[in-house]
């Protein structure tokens, strides 16, 4: 039960997260757009970046397309890893970590209400 109220915290964090960076990123926020312009990806690729950052936070809310949600979730955390590294910013890298780590626990607990 312990288990279940920490996952259920977990993926409402990471609800919070995804929805407040996903959307920072469709309406174009200042830094979204600089950090992204280092790795020449223009403000089309932020926007659609941003949406499936969206999609994959709001998909991890159900059971049945819980996996699905951390799949988007966790390749876009690792693309943004692979464009940090071949940019050689291990700092940017780190950063990203946590979050990847976030998304691959919710998922080894599995979600809160599923019947398994």
């Amino acid at each position: 039960m312990a288990l279940k109220i920490l996952n259920s915290v977990l993926i409402l964090f990471a609800l919070y997260m995804g929805i407040k960076q996903g959307f920072a990123m469709i309406n174009g926020k200042p830094e979204m757009l600089q950090m992204f312009s280092k790795f020449n990806v223009g403000k089309n690729g932020v926007l659609v970046l941003g949406a499936f950052t969206v999609i994959g936070a709001i998909l991890v809310l159900f059971p049945k397309t819980f996996v699905y949600g951390n799949f988007i979730t966790a390749a876009g955390i690792l693309f943004i890893m692979a464009l940090e590294l071949n940019h050689r910013d291990l700092k940017g890298a780190a950063i990203e970590l946590p979050f990847l780590l976030l998304s691959l626990v919710i998922l080894y607990l599995q979600h809160p209400l599923s019947k398994s």
